[in-house]
């Protein structure tokens, strides 16, 4: 009955919604997280910082609504055969003060981009450039250390948009309003590109509002704004996941990094065998269950299964035994442990997210290490913890993405540096079967180490109002803005 009344207040929500707003009118838009993340201008983006930067600063290329790379400053580009050469041609056109676009002022941009991603992770995936040169007129070149076949997707992130005298070049320009962001499409001869007459009927602007999940849904239900995105795991328990829900809720087919980061590893956590014992006694597919998740599969791999360069040498774990018998032997191991400590009880912490999914995940959490005779605390993230939930979408689908997520010089937590000598290794590799081999044996010392406690891919949601074009769901979890500006026909 609740469901049904719930369902009930939607439909007539839509219904006042699609009668009242002009279609003409600008886009309502929720992401979900704080107003200010709206207006990001630092290296490490939020998720609307995010989506801001890449609506409004442009780089070489960028990533279409279906997430793949498409054209930006650069109109066209080649490889060379050994891969590692990629070399631009930039757009005719000019930077948003009238200055000329050129090889030299590109170059000058990215140059500026990379500094300041120093330190991050991706500081990490772009390592592997080794020199970005300037060519005759507007070319632009980057040569790589060694072949990177995702390096396009790697290009398109927006933290790589390019500056140049403090402004993007677009295609939208952003204003504040309060707590809002309002985004509109910039004309095309101020972005120096050809006049084209009635532009302005073919876009509306878009109304970016920051807010939290249980506000931008009731917003949503009540037809304030026409599309909500973010939407992670510890929020999504505000929304109907039912059949009825289909084509409202969309959940992106996301990869990436979902699970426990060892970050003390002390204690029961001091050695291998206890780390994997917490690995072996979660039920993964119960943790899930309870969302109503289709299509989510669990992994005991760090590395997402089936990416394009797998070899298939990595596995799943402990493949020949059930959860009763993986929660024995870890059961033992908890003894064994208790009895060289004076009966020293096994308790440990976890730093979760709030939120009402993130309540479930730790009453899962908390009865799967029951079952093996750990005590299991919740606390804020922030706070010292044995172990932390890392629940991170893929930049690039390669193994290269996944292991840099635990380089040690990120300093997040329990690491390898044999991991890291084996992922360098692989980056200089030439051929394409002597890097896969290396990253696979890169992942073999992390998943040894138990460093990480993988769940399986991350959880992403939006919500999306019947008839709003622009949209479609995708692994890398974003969402361009530019085309949700295009006025539906």
């Amino acid at each position: 009955m609740l469901r049904t009344a719930r369902l009930l207040t939607l439909a007539f929500a839509l219904l006042a919604t699609s009668c009242g707003r002009d279609g003409g009118g600008a886009l309502e838009v929720a992401i979900i997280g704080s107003p200010q993340d709206l207006f990001d201008q630092g290296a490490r983006l939020s998720v609307a910082g995010q989506h801001v930067r890449a609506a409004t600063v442009e780089g070489l290329v960028g990533l279409d609504a279906e997430g793949q790379v498409t054209t930006a400053l650069a109109d066209r580009w080649i490889v060379t055969d050994d891969g590692r050469s990629y070399i631009f041609r930039l757009r005719d056109g000019t930077w948003p003060d009238g200055d000329e676009l050129t090889g030299e002022s590109a170059r000058d941009a990215l140059r500026q981009a990379l500094r300041r991603l120093s330190g991050t992770s991706l500081a990490q995936d772009l390592a592997q450039i080794d020199e970005v040169r300037a060519m005759a007129g507007r070319v632009v070149e980057i040569r790589l250390k060694g072949p990177m076949p995702d390096f396009l997707q790697l290009l398109a992130q927006p933290e790589l948009g390019l500056v140049h005298d403090g402004k993007g070049a677009g295609p939208m320009v952003a204003r504040r309003n309060g707590d809002m962001a309002v985004l509109a499409m910039i004309a095309p001869e101020r972005r120096g590109l050809s006049v084209v007459e009635g532009w302005q009927d073919r876009v509306r602007e878009l109304r970016l509002h920051g807010l939290s999940a249980r506000h931008a849904v009731q917003m949503f239900d009540e037809g304030q704004v026409d599309i909500v995105l973010n939407g992670r795991i510890e929020n999504l328990p505000l929304v109907d996941t039912g059949p009825l829900s289909r084509g409202t809720v969309r959940i992106d087919p996301a990869i990436g990094l979902f699970g426990l980061l060892v970050e003390q590893a002390e204690g029961f956590l001091g050695d291998t065998a206890g780390r994997e014992a917490i690995s072996m006694a979660i039920d993964r597919d119960g943790l899930i269950a309870p969302f109503n998740v289709s299509g989510w599969n669990s992994t005991t791999r760090l590395v997402a299964p089936g990416l394009a360069a797998d070899l298939g040498t990595i596995g799943e774990r402990w493949g020949g035994m059930t959860l009763d018998q993986r929660r024995a032997a870890a059961s033992q191991r908890v003894a064994g442990w208790r009895t060289d400590h004076e009966g020293k009880p096994v308790e440990l912490t976890v730093s979760l997210p709030e939120g009402p999914g993130a309540d479930m995940l730790f009453r899962s959490l908390s009865a799967d290490m029951a079952a093996i005779g750990v005590k299991l605390d919740r606390v804020k993230p922030g706070q010292r913890a044995s172990l932390a939930l890392i629940d991170r979408a893929a930049r690039y689908a390669d193994a290269s993405w996944f292991l840099n997520q635990f380089h040690c010089g990120l300093q997040r937590g329990f690491c390898s540096s044999a991991a890291d000598s084996r992922v360098a290794e692989a980056m200089a590799a030439s051929d394409s079967a002597e890097r896969a081999a290396l990253l696979a044996e890169a992942e073999a010392e992390l998943t040894q180490a138990n460093a990480f406690i993988p769940f399986g891919p991350p959880v992403r949601w939006s919500l999306v109002r019947a008839g709003v074009p622009g949209f479609a769901s995708n692994q890398w979890v974003f969402h361009p803005l530019p085309p949700l500006a295009i006025v539906p026909k």
